[in-house]
């Protein structure tokens, strides 16, 4: 399958900061926004994540649910949401999936299908495509995406 503007966002379940999703069943009638991370605890990925949850009262405001991801156990994603209260001020106030076996990667197409094993070992840069943004609709359509190299941060202003 090959994402494209328009296609059916995959569904899936996972365990997440907030406790376990049905990613369509989450979405409901809502917008959605999910960003991806190569790896909890990265620099720059902690800024984004305390930025969001500066200004997830605006997604809130206008319908629009955001969820992150990173390749990290749950356990890993909790203490990074810690440190990225404490470094940004801001705590995450939105779930973090925590895909350690890689699926969301998959489903999403950040990492290649054909990638064995799950996030253990593996490094932020054996992550770097695992840099997206996916707009979906209420309709569960793809209307965005986004790709971003680890050399440069995302602006969601």
């Amino acid at each position: 399958m090959t994402l494209a503007l328009g296609a059916t966002a995959p569904d899936f379940e996972a365990e997440t900061t907030e406790g376990p999703i049905k990613f369509h069943e989450w979405i409901g009638d809502s917008w959605a926004v999910l960003f991806s991370h190569p790896k909890s605890f990265t620099p720059v990925c902690t800024t984004e994540l305390g930025y969001m949850a500066r200004i997830e009262p605006e997604f809130e405001r206008r319908g629009v649910k955001i969820i992150a991801i990173s390749v990290d156990p749950v356990a890993a994603n909790e203490g990074w949401s810690k440190d990225i209260e404490e470094t940004q001020g801001f705590a995450p106030n939105y779930p973090i999936i925590s895909d350690s076996d890689l699926k969301v990667a998959k489903l999403f197409e950040m990492l290649p299908a054909e990638i064995e094993g799950g996030s253990e070992g593996r490094t932020a840069a054996d992550n770097q495509t695992v840099r997206n943004v996916f707009v979906i609709g209420p309709d569960k359509k793809i209307k965005l995406i986004l790709v971003y190299p680890m050399t440069t941060g995302r602006n969601f202003d």
